[in-house]
């Protein structure tokens, strides 16, 4: 009886191994085939993030034609509003849940391009203004053009007959592919209204002005020197978005794009994104108003080089014509010293020398 019992439980004890064993392979598996060791169970949106589109086919989101299609039309409104939360790092009860997307004509257009405006411009639910612009070359106006941008539309909500008690918060975001502040080296400033001395807020109950600087070169440097973390940060993945492609150096960041596909499997708003920017980089009618765009960017930019290079040449140029003038100077003042030793006529030798008596007996003084 005993050796039939423990015949028994052997083979219940061999039975229950083996069907753990399949179990744990038939996980394996499919943790494998999902690849989602990282993500313990989460299953994934898409095994890739790009799946019909080469990476140097995507455009460079940082020049405005392609920012404005992405982040500033009614389909990608989700996208924009994750966005816009992260850079202004709104929770809780604060958090903007809902943009409209406005047509004030506060920057204008394109020079010589009509086909999209320069600006981003949403209202929130609480009809806060926010204005989002990026910026590829550094025209040395960014401070007051960003003032002159905050103070149109801030202006621009009052009608006739309507009090100063109805203006609400306008915000203005910069996002710059140049250095803004040499003295700061963080990538992300914000700046409001204090008193001098108290740093009291001009205003407690709303933020009348509030303008964002974010730098993308700097930004970048610090990602490369594994000093953020996209896992953490919303705002830090989304910054990798945009500077994943760099069309004026004809670059893509590969490793970017690893990091941001892995956090797309269970980021849908991130996954979402990429979706959109595949479709858009494959419209022809946006690559070819991108492309024109891109262009006439790349040429005023070549413009400007060329107007500092004159500069600078031109600056050399006088440089050393001022040298030349000033050896030819301190020669002749060296003959009227030699010929002052000999007792050589003043008359004379301002003759010699081309100089003035004048400059002549102020030497002789000297």
């Amino acid at each position: 009886m005993d050796l039939l019992l423990r015949g028994e439980w052997s083979s219940f004890v061999i039975s229950t191994f083996m069907t753990i064993y399949f179990q744990m392979s038939l996980l394996y598996r499919e943790r494998k085939r999902y690849n989602t060791t990282n993500y313990s169970g989460v299953k994934p949106i898409n095994r890739k993030a790009l799946s019909r589109i080469p990476l140097s086919k995507l455009m460079d989101l940082t020049v405005d034609y392609a920012f404005k299609q992405m982040f500033g039309s009614e389909k990608n409104k989700r996208i924009t509003i994750v966005f816009l939360n992260a850079i202004l790092q709104r929770t809780g009860r604060d958090t903007i849940k809902e943009v409209e997307f406005t047509s004030q004509e506060v920057g204008g257009e394109y020079k010589d391009d009509k086909q999209s405006r320069l600006d981003i411009v949403v209202r929130t639910q609480k009809g806060d203004l926010i204005n989002m612009e990026v910026q590829l070359s550094n025209e040395h106006n960014m401070f007051k053009r960003t003032l002159y941008y905050w103070s149109r539309l801030y202006t621009s909500q009052l009608s006739k007959g309507m009090g100063y008690h109805t203006l609400l918060p306008t915000i203005t975001i910069n996002i710059c592919h140049f250095t803004v502040f040499d003295k700061n080296t963080y990538y992300h400033n914000t700046f409001h209204l204090y008193e001098d001395s108290t740093m009291q807020r001009i205003s407690d109950s709303d933020e009348v002005l509030e303008v964002h600087f974010i730098e993308m070169n700097k930004f970048l440097h610090m990602w490369s020197r594994n000093e953020l973390n996209a896992f953490d940060d919303i705002l830090v993945r989304w910054l990798l978005l945009l500077g994943m492609v760099d069309a004026r150096k004809e670059k893509v960041y590969n490793q970017i794009y690893q990091e941001l596909e892995e956090l797309a499997m269970k980021d849908e708003i991130l996954a979402n994104a990429f979706s959109a920017w595949e479709q858009l980089s494959k419209s022809k009618e946006d690559v070819l108003a991108y492309e024109s765009r891109l262009k006439y960017i790349l040429d005023e930019e070549a413009k400007l080089e060329d107007v500092k290079y004159m500069a600078e040449k031109k600056g050399r140029e006088e440089g050393r014509e001022e040298g030349r003038e000033k050896g030819i100077l301190e020669e002749k003042e060296e003959t009227v010293r030699k010929l002052l030793a000999k007792k050589m006529d003043v008359d004379f030798i301002a003759e010699v020398t081309g100089l003035t008596v004048e400059r002549i007996n102020e030497i002789t003084s000297l």
